[in-house]
């Protein structure tokens, strides 16, 4: 094995008549034993996303009192009661999922990170943080964001690089973009392709990058018989990812979207980046914006946004204290029922949702809006903060799903399994999943009250 291959071993075959080579990974097997060394006419596209808030609400107040259609807004969702400027309202748009459950089979609660890793990736974690499997997004990213320029796109509003909730595999997060200005050079810069800009050109650097997988495919079948199981998962995912932008190659030589609502964005002004709870609401408005017009072009049908963190470090101007800390060392108004300081940025991020689905909704496209070929999973870490709840995670969801979803219904779960949220969007995205989750987190039966 060693004489066969070392740590500079390339693949290679021919192409045009001229040599390729293509490089690997660092494999176990190069190491010492110390490990030291749309076409026209094609239906519109379903999109996917998620948008997070962290430390929760107060279940009295957040949750409608009856279920089903014509439910009256609670007080910490008065944000969904606001007019469109296309007609009807916010809540129109949105169904609220109330009562659903994380179930730890004896297993610890980690503050904040329990009932958002379970519901996320289907697992309860077993060590505090540490995601095992891969989030939500990532899993239909895998299915249907490989036709797209942009696999998927992460936002945040939390200015902190290091926070991401969406992951690929343990200890593999999706960076996120913190900046609109960056998000807009990223999608709208230079590689974009604006339909109404004239006869599309393809890149000639990009022209010869025909498949290199196909090309090596000798070296790959005879490298997969001699390494180890573990070094086999590495060169999977490495295969997996050179492929995915071989994908996104196949893309950009394809030219723009033959899509009627794509046109380039206008590039955001007036970004204010911090943790006041006004500057992230801004940089939510303008990320909305921006990715309002990534979607009508067809650019990522997969996203994610994060408004707060799980310990969210959102904070009055001119305060110091920050939400988080308030839902632990503010007491209960006696007279009201709840913490009136920390119930405040409640109020703040559910208008930041409702910001957020406004924007999804002002894009015309076909016979109706952008929103309604999306399906849009907001959540959040906890339930009651000040005991880090996991009973009765807010969830809700916003938009049609291409005609699959029924919006504007209040479902209460009657302590079911989050998990049947996660799997009701996998088999609305079109992914072939039965059941989804481990032991009591396993969920078979979707969440028919909001199917059509």
């Amino acid at each position: 094995m060693k004489k066969r291959f070392d740590r500079r071993t390339m693949l290679r075959g021919t192409l045009a008549g001229g040599a390729v080579s293509m490089g690997l990974p660092l494999l176990d097997c190069f190491l010492n034993s110390n490990g030291t060394a749309l076409a026209q006419g094609a239906p519109l596209p379903l999109r996917f996303g998620a948008w997070m808030w962290g430390c929760g609400m107060n279940p009295k107040r957040w949750a409608p009192a009856t279920t089903g259609e014509g439910w009256e807004l609670p007080p910490e969702l008065v944000a969904l009661g606001r007019e469109l400027p296309s007609g009807g309202l916010v809540r129109d748009h949105v169904s609220v999922l109330s009562g659903f459950d994380v179930m730890l089979d004896g297993r610890p609660n980690f503050p904040h990170t329990g009932g958002l890793v379970t519901t996320l990736t289907g697992t309860v974690p077993e060590q505090d943080g540490v995601f095992v499997r891969p989030t939500l997004d990532s899993v239909i990213a895998t299915q249907v964001g490989g036709v797209t320029r942009f696999r998927s796109i992460e936002m945040s509003a939390t200015g902190n690089p290091n926070q991401s909730y969406s992951y690929e595999a343990q200890g593999v997060p999706n960076a996120p973009e913190l900046s609109p200005a960056a998000l807009y050079t990223r999608v709208f810069g230079p590689e974009f392709a604006d339909p109404n800009a004239g006869p599309f050109v393809p890149d000639p650097r990009l022209m010869l990058r025909q498949s290199v997988l196909s090309v090596v495919k000798g070296d790959r079948d005879r490298l997969a018989q001699e390494v180890g199981t573990h070094d086999m998962q590495r060169l999977d995912q490495y295969f997996t990812s050179v492929r995915q932008l071989e994908q996104q190659i196949d893309v950009l030589l394809s030219g723009p979207p033959d899509l009627e609502a794509c046109m380039k964005a206008p590039q955001p002004s007036g970004e204010s980046l911090g943790t006041e709870v006004g500057q992230s609401k801004l940089t939510n408005q303008l990320m909305a914006d921006l990715l309002s017009f990534a979607l009508a072009c067809d650019q990522t049908r997969v996203f994610s946004m994060l408004f707060s963190n799980r310990i969210s470090g959102l904070r009055q101007p001119g305060s110091s204290s920050q939400h988080h800390q308030l839902t632990h060392d503010e007491a209960i108004d006696a007279g009201l029922g709840y913490q009136p300081e920390a119930s405040a940025f409640i109020l703040d991020s559910m208008e930041a949702w409702a910001d957020f689905v406004e924007r999804l909704a002002a894009i015309p496209e076909g016979d109706g809006i952008l929103l309604d070929n999306c399906l849009v999973f907001a959540h959040s870490d906890v339930s009651f903060a000040k005991v880090h709840g996991i009973i009765g995670l807010p969830m809700m969801i916003a938009g049609r799903a291409g005609g699959r979803i029924k919006p504007g219904v209040h479902v209460n779960g009657n302590a079911a399994p989050t998990t049947r949220v996660g799997l009701t969007v996998q088999q609305v995205m079109g992914l072939n999943v039965e059941s989804w989750g481990t032991r009591s987190m396993e969920a078979t039966l979707p969440v028919s009250e909001i199917l059509v």
